[in-house]
């Protein structure tokens, strides 16, 4: 064992990859030209140029670039395991192949290079790496009591090639001791991570109109009702419509898909209930965070659509799914901060988040505040994943968030739990594309 000081960390990452369906043979790094799309919503423009400082053909035309990389980096890892060392966008969204020595790092090399990508030589595998983070998030599961509160989790820096802890500040003050196997890892200092769902509210009534992600909705059983935001449409396995939000939205999680699971309402003001509108079919939430909500047959037609919206607004039209990456750009919509986008800096991390723990989720620094929670993430026009947790989540306004986290060497940042994991614990689960 060895005792460490606890340094900060750059969580580097501004770039993000999603995923395609790969092709036979790898593909090349052509420039990207997307196909015409339908115009973006003019507040997601808003949030797009304030907050990435990029044009809507921008967003579209980098978001497109990391699905075809991760596509390539698929094959690549498949065929080059001990030399792959990750893929990424840079920052001007330029995209970049990590490779290790090795046996094959000639022919890997060389593979990437003919594909038009541009290689950068790092020291560590993304295998090896792989296998450090398994081992640190089996010893930080066996933490005795007093020391389990001061790391929050593990994950692969993709950009520096490194693991990365995320410890509270109290370790900077005490040391933490680590094993032998997490020699050279850095110490990442972050506040605690907490719900970024709201408090109890009251009934009462509002009319109904057609529900899209992002909206408004309340969850509520007989101790009391949660107020969170719409995650993206669906099908389940039977057909039956459903929408996908986050599990810690529901207040009576070990009830559902029984008789007493809780019931969702349409909520388009704090304290004001309108017209149920389904019940909890499936709730998760330590591990990945969702929920499956079965919609009622007379409100099913309000669901029946593939759209994301900040409340009331314009919406932008779902045409598939996507795997997050580092570098990416990505939006969330929720109903108490709206359209907000920032770049995914890490991916398949494991995070405690108050008694549970996170795990495969991502993070992009995006401000996310109570009630955001269940609300869609997408990168260009594609669902990525649910809104989870966020470090400034007990704050009451992203301005406030981002001097304090700023002043702490940090950055407001968004947990959220990847789509097509959601997916995959859930045959036949389908997100609308129409």
């Amino acid at each position: 064992m060895r005792s460490v000081r606890a340094r900060r960390a750059a969580m580097i990452g501004t770039a993000a990859l999603l995923l395609i369906a790969p092709s036979a043979a790898l593909a090349h790094a052509d420039p990207v030209t997307p196909a015409p799309a339908a115009p973006l919503p003019a507040d997601l423009v808003t949030a797009i140029q304030r907050d990435l400082g990029l044009s809507p053909e921008q967003y579209l035309a980098k978001a497109e670039s990391g699905q075809k990389l991760v596509g390539f980096a698929n094959e690549l890892r498949a065929k080059f395991p001990d030399n792959f060392a990750g893929a990424w966008l840079d920052p001007s969204g330029k995209p970049l192949i990590g490779l290790t020595d090795g046996k094959d790092a000639d022919a890997a090399r060389k593979a990437a290079e003919a594909a038009g990508y541009t290689v950068k030589d790092l020291p560590h595998s993304e295998k090896a790496l792989q296998d450090q983070l398994a081992k640190a998030n089996s010893w930080i599961a066996k933490l005795p009591a007093p020391l389990a509160g001061l790391v929050g989790g593990a994950v692969v820096d993709t950009v520096n090639n490194n693991l990365v802890l995320r410890v509270t500040n109290t370790a900077e003050i005490g040391g933490l001791q680590l094993p032998d196997f997490l020699d050279g890892v850095v110490l990442a200092l972050s506040p605690a991570l907490g719900s970024v769902a709201p408090a109890a509210v009251n009934n009462g009534g509002a009319p109904a109109d057609a529900l899209l992600g992002g909206d408004s909705y309340a969850a509520e059983n007989k101790d009391g009702a949660f107020r969170c935001s719409l995650g993206f449409n669906g099908t389940d396995a039977s057909g039956a419509t459903v929408n996908i939000s986050a599990g810690h939205c529901d207040p009576n999680r070990g009830a559902a898909g029984t008789s007493a699971a809780s019931i969702a309402f349409q909520m388009p003001a704090d304290g004001v209930f309108g017209p149920r509108f389904g019940t909890f079919a499936r709730t998760n939430l330590d591990g990945h965070d969702f929920s499956v909500i079965r919609i009622d047959n007379d409100a099913a037609p309000r669901f029946q659509n593939n759209l994301v919206r900040v409340p009331r607004q314009a919406p932008l039209a779902i045409t598939g799914t996507a795997d997050p990456v580092v570098g990416a750009p990505v939006c969330k919509s929720g109903l108490t901060t709206g359209f907000s986008c920032g770049t995914i800096n890490a991916v398949d991390q494991t995070v405690k988040v108050g008694q549970r723990t996170l795990r495969n989720g991502f993070s992009a620094n995006i401000c996310a505040l109570e009630g955001d929670s269940g609300g869609t993430v997408v990168t260009g026009d594609r669902a990525l994943g649910i809104s989870s947790a966020s470090n400034v989540g007990d704050m009451k306004y992203c301005e406030v968030a981002s001097v304090v986290t700023t002043l702490m060497g940090d950055s407001p940042q968004l947990f959220a739990t990847p789509i097509n994991a959601i997916i995959g614990d859930n045959p036949g689960l389908k997100v609308r594309t129409s």
